[in-house]
């Protein structure tokens, strides 16, 4: 048997760019487990505020809440493996695994901008249309936008994925902490040239043709302002300002997860590298709760309401009952 066939058959992927990490593994481990907590905790409070909140069950706080869903799966997809691995002395995946990450991880990323995009389509028609708002975004085209920001990217995605699975491969050394798509592919000893037209296919449609339309919705939305009141600018500009952030922070950390998997990653600083490959799956999750939770008032008032009453059970709960 040859070393091709070797490699092609292997169960298992060895993620190295662990190993370089040493000592400051536990440190690590502390971090992330406690950034993990906060991300599932901050977006379970958000997800309990819009669905028990009557006057939160508008398209925009739906949008919001479908962010909060998002980050959830993506975290909860990463992180428990991840943490494993940051303890373990030994870091292979098995190939199941290993594919089931990447898929998790790049639907997770392209859910993100197809939701984004649809929340621009939102503030767009609430901006510049509102008389027509109540007409155009019904219930039934919320859950149709809702449906289309999940399903497009699944298919895609699969697409993606099984065009990967059925690589040969001469290698299982993975230059990351996590599976990633362009990274198995590295390792093939066949032409990857359907695979990158696919995967180029699947990148303008759920990402680059989104935030075209992002930027054409704001567009759009500054040449209406332009022409309104000071207090209807301050409006649209408290609505859609953690909406531009998100948008700026998925993109940056969308360009370093692109680029790190275009260069090099041997020539740069370890730490710096395991940086740069984490932001995907860090900054959106931490940092979308925390924007539409503290920024938007209608959200921020119910969560200041909610966290007492938490308390108050939580302390209802450890006290004793008396008959």
């Amino acid at each position: 048997m040859n070393v091709t066939e070797n490699y092609t058959n292997m169960f298992h992927f060895n993620l190295t760019l662990f190993v370089k990490i040493g000592s400051f593994r536990y440190p690590a481990f502390v971090l992330c487990l406690l950034m993990f907590a906060f991300i599932v905790s901050a977006n379970i409070i958000i997800l309990l505020v819009i669905s028990q909140e009557r006057t939160l069950h508008e398209p925009m706080y739906v949008f919001i809440a479908l962010l909060s869903v998002n980050a959830l799966y993506g975290s909860t997809g990463f992180f428990p493996r991840f943490l494993m691995d940051l303890l373990s002395d030994t870091h292979f995946i098995s190939r199941p695994a290993c594919f089931t990450q990447i898929y998790i991880i790049y639907t997770y990323a392209s859910n993100e901008m197809t939701i984004l995009s649809i929340m621009a389509f939102d503030r767009y028609v609430a901006v510049c249309q509102p008389l027509h708002y109540h007409n155009k975004m019904t219930r039934k085209k919320v859950c149709i936008l809702s449906a289309f920001a999940w399903i497009m990217p699944a298919f895609s995605v699969a697409t993606c994925i099984y065009l990967t699975v059925r690589l040969p491969l001469c290698g299982n050394k993975i230059l990351k902490v996590y599976c990633a798509a362009w990274s198995v592919a590295k390792l093939s000893c066949a032409s990857t040239l359907i695979l990158h037209i696919a995967t180029l296919f699947v990148g303008v449609v759920t990402v680059f043709l989104p935030l075209i339309y992002v930027l054409y919705t704001y567009c759009r939305i500054i040449i209406v302002c332009s022409k309104m009141s000071s207090e209807f600018k301050s409006k649209v500009f408290q609505t859609c300002l953690p909406h531009t952030i998100s948008l700026v922070s998925y993109s940056f950390s969308g360009f370093c997860d692109i680029a790190l998997n275009r260069i090099d990653v041997k020539k740069l600083n370890p730490y710096f590298a395991v940086i740069l490959s984490l932001e995907i799956v860090l900054i959106p999750p931490v940092l979308n709760p925390l924007l539409y939770g503290l920024t938007l008032p209608e959200i921020r008032k119910h969560i200041f309401r909610m966290l007492p009453w938490l308390k108050r059970h939580k302390l209802e709960q450890k006290m004793p009952y008396h008959t």
